[in-house]
């Protein structure tokens, strides 16, 4: 599939070496970075090198090509715990509107390094869970 570009996108710049990064790994569908803006040593990314705002916008063969440069990341960062984030949508804390994968370190329980997550579960009955499967088994 022909890559998809926008030209003024920020990682589409990136992916044309308009804007420097410190690069990790490239493919021919995936590009990985440092991020400029770290949460931890060796915050890194991954963008697709096909311009998609949204996860489910991008076409399966760049996601599965990302999935094992964030594996070797993590690898290299060379910690035992990390989180693997991606984000769609404002609201949903996506800052820049190009898909991409963030690999963060969590080398301590801190909050003062890595990633820190609230998680702000709902109690749900089961008679709601089964209207939800349900519904979203029947649109897959």
């Amino acid at each position: 599939m022909a890559a998809k570009s926008l030209a003024t996108c920020l990682f589409c710049k990136i992916v044309k070496g308009d804007i420097p990064s410190f690069k990790l790994v490239e493919t021919e569908l995936s590009l990985a970075f440092l991020d400029i803006g770290p949460i931890a040593k060796g915050h890194a990314l991954i963008i697709p090198k096909y311009h998609a705002e949204k996860m489910h916008q991008l076409p399966d063969e760049y996601l599965a090509d990302a999935m094992p440069i964030a594996k070797k990341i993590a690898i290299a960062q060379g910690v035992e715990n990390y989180n693997v984030l991606q984000n769609n949508g404002r609201i949903a804390h996506q800052e820049v509107d190009h898909v991409h994968f963030h690999v963060i370190p969590k080398p301590s329980a801190s909050d003062k390094e890595g990633l820190v997550v609230g998680w702000p579960a709902q109690a749900t009955g089961k008679e709601e869970l089964q209207k939800v499967f349900e519904e979203l088994k029947g649109k897959l």
